[in-house]
């Protein structure tokens, strides 16, 4: 086989050409390496690289785990590895060089499971974008139309995979930034349940409770495969999402059997109906599932407009951004003041410091009073929730970079994007979001299900069973300067 012949074969087949000694994980690796070469040029995804490590793990390691020699991305914000750079797109650690001490419990895991880290994909700096135009980097590219953005914050990864740079990329959510670049990119992106991998050793919770870590995908069996490898709780998580009764893996192609659906495509907290496009994509999904034999019906779900979680993300999100600022200020040894930042996160980083600790209590405790109201929903009336992944196709380049707006304005067009997706960051329910739409200038349009907390189970069922009744793997981004 030729390197070509891997590009989209997904995570799972080209693990099994290395357990049937069909291709050695260097040949795995190299080919990888080629593509990032070529496509990176105009993608710009890949923002740090380590092949010349990779290929000595590729020749030396023992041929354990069931993705051994397959290789992966890692995106440049948590998931960090030792003695690699992590810069999270903040320009302050580029120029200082800094480099993680140690692998966080994910990476281990990853590395157990025996895939290849070939190297970090780009980010929007702190992550607090929902697309990627880091001043540090600059934009990556969407590969369905590099004039648009790949969404953010695990925009990079998202453009990877969809490319066929890698068949799978690490990315974390902590208001969608998993899903939301799965939809704008045609990929499979879940979020799964709070704790449902941990954030160790560095970390018991990131965000307070809202950051979730997993990885962009191309199929639905790839997804279920690499949870099984990476849930789990670590030594001195704070706490733990309960173990699932089977594998994930087993999931895909069960009988998801006739679900409850509630659709929804006005954007919790408004009155705003999403895009045409948006709608058309969950009008179009809820058709496909009815012929499926769920009984799906519009809903209004009252619950997620109550106000308990939009009066206080404000305040939370620029507290977060204070702490980040200080926490990085104490690993370097030296005060950085909030100009090391890009504008909006400036603006944040000196809004957070008003916050005090009873603010930030209240504000907690708001918004949890908040998501039991939403999760009741799961208790009575539904099984999933069907809503747009984002309220819009991809956006346009340079819509939401750092420097086109006022900061005020870039902050409330970030909240406007992840207004289908953070609410599940809040609740900690999981959410995924499938490529089951494209408009008619072929970008893609994803579409969110939501399950009760802790079913991931009945999120893969639903999503294999779509994946085989509407496949979209032969659906691949070729823009003419990539060639074939």
């Amino acid at each position: 086989m030729t390197g070509d012949d891997f590009t989209w074969l997904d995570a799972t087949a080209q693990a099994e050409l290395v357990r049937t000694r069909q291709v050695s994980p260097l040949e795995l690796l190299d080919a990888a390496i080629a593509r990032i070469g070529k496509l990176d040029v105009e993608l710009n995804a890949v923002v740090s690289t380590r092949f010349d490590q990779a290929r000595r793990e590729a020749v030396t390691a023992r041929g354990e785990g069931p993705f051994h020699g397959v290789p992966m991305l890692l995106k440049d914000f948590l998931c960090h590895t030792a003695g690699d750079p992590v810069h999270g797109g903040m320009r302050v650690l580029r120029d200082r060089d800094w480099r993680a001490p140690s692998d966080s419990y994910l990476a281990a895991r990853l590395r157990a499971a025996g895939f290849l880290f070939c190297g970090r994909t780009n980010t929007p700096e702190l992550a607090t974008s929902i697309t990627t135009e880091p001043l540090l980097h600059g934009p990556t590219r969407n590969p369905w139309n590099p004039a648009r953005s790949p969404g953010g914050s695990s925009g990079g990864s998202a453009a990877a995979v969809a490319s066929g740079m890698v068949p799978v990329a690490h990315g974390n959510d902590m208001a969608g930034s998993i899903r939301i670049p799965a939809a704008a990119c045609g990929l499979v992106g879940l979020k799964p349940s709070r704790a449902r991998t941990s954030l160790g050793p560095e970390f018991g919770e990131y965000w307070g409770q809202v950051t979730h870590e997993h990885v962009l995908t191309r199929s639905v069996r790839d997804t279920a495969a690499v949870l099984d490898v990476t849930a789990g709780a670590a030594p001195g998580d704070p706490y733990s999402a309960p173990s699932p009764d089977r594998p994930y893996r087993t999931e895909v192609g069960a009988d998801p059997g006739s679900l409850r659906i509630g659709f929804r495509i006005t954007a919790p907290g408004t009155c705003e109906t999403a895009h045409a496009d948006s709608v058309a994509a969950v009008e179009r999904t809820a058709r496909l599932l009815e012929s499926l034999g769920h009984h799906v019906t519009p809903t209004a779900a009252a619950a997620l407009d109550a106000p308990g979680m939009f009066d206080t993300m404000p305040a939370l999100l620029a507290a977060v951004v204070t702490w980040e600022l200080d926490a990085w200020s104490e690993r370097l040894g030296e005060r950085l003041p909030s100009s090391v930042l890009e504008p909006m996160n400036a603006m944040l980083a000196e809004a957070g410091r008003s916050v005090t600790a009873v603010q930030w209590l209240a504000g907690s405790l708001s918004s949890q009073r908040w998501a039991r109201g939403v999760a009741a929903l799961w208790e009575d009336e539904l099984d999933v929730l069907l809503t747009p992944t984002s309220p819009a196709p991809p956006a346009e380049l340079g819509h939401l970079a750092p420097d086109a707006k006022s900061p005020e304005e870039l902050a409330a067009g970030i909240a406007v994007g992840a207004a289908f997706t953070a609410p599940f960051n809040i609740t900690g329910q999981p959410a995924i979001s499938l490529p089951l739409h494209w408009n008619a200038e072929g970008l893609p349009i994803g579409v969110q299900f939501v399950a009760a907390q802790d079913r991931e189970d009945v999120l893969i069922r639903l999503a294999a069973q779509l994946e085989e009744a509407a496949p979209w793997a032969e659906r691949r981004p070729v823009p003419v300067s990539y060639g074939s």
